[in-house]
Parts: structure tokens; C-alpha cells; sequence
């Protein structure tokens, strides 16, 4: 896994200098332009271990979430 930053050229995201194969899967975040995204080395690492996560199927779902904000309360 990794992190990368693109710009939206022509409605389409293009990432410079990082070869992704076809039909890769890729997250996307996106910000205003007037917004920095700056992530220290800490930041990434966990954006990464929680993406891993996921991945692994370390999730609960969005009914699973609503179910105990609503319990919380």
C-alpha cells in the first residue's frame, strides 16, 4: 500500500511519477483548494495501518456505527 497525491486533470486523476497497474483500486480524499493536506510520517503510518484494516475486513458497518451512536445516547 501506499500514499500519493494527484491532481483532477479533465475529470480523471493523474498521479505523476507512481505507475499504477489497470484497474487498480485506489482511495481518494479529496480537499478544497485552499486546503493543505500535510501528513507527518506518524499520520501516515496510521492512516496505512487502519486502511490495512479494512482490508482485512476490521470494520463495522455504517447500520453497525448508527446503531451504537444511538445506543450511547
Amino acid at each position: 500500500m501506499q500514499v500519493t497525491t494527484g491532481t483532477v486533470v479533465a475529470g480523471k486523476i493523474v498521479v505523476e511519477g507512481l505507475c499504477l497497474a489497470e484497474g487498480s483500486v485506489v482511495a481518494v480524499i479529496s480537499r478544497e483548494p485552499d486546503e493543505s493536506f500535510n501528513l507527518s510520517a506518524e499520520d501516515e503510518n496510521e492512516l496505512l495501518a487502519a486502511m490495512a484494516e479494512i482490508e482485512r475486513g476490521e470494520f463495522i458497518s455504517q447500520d453497525q456505527l448508527l446503531d451504537s451512536l444511538r445506543n450511547d445516547h
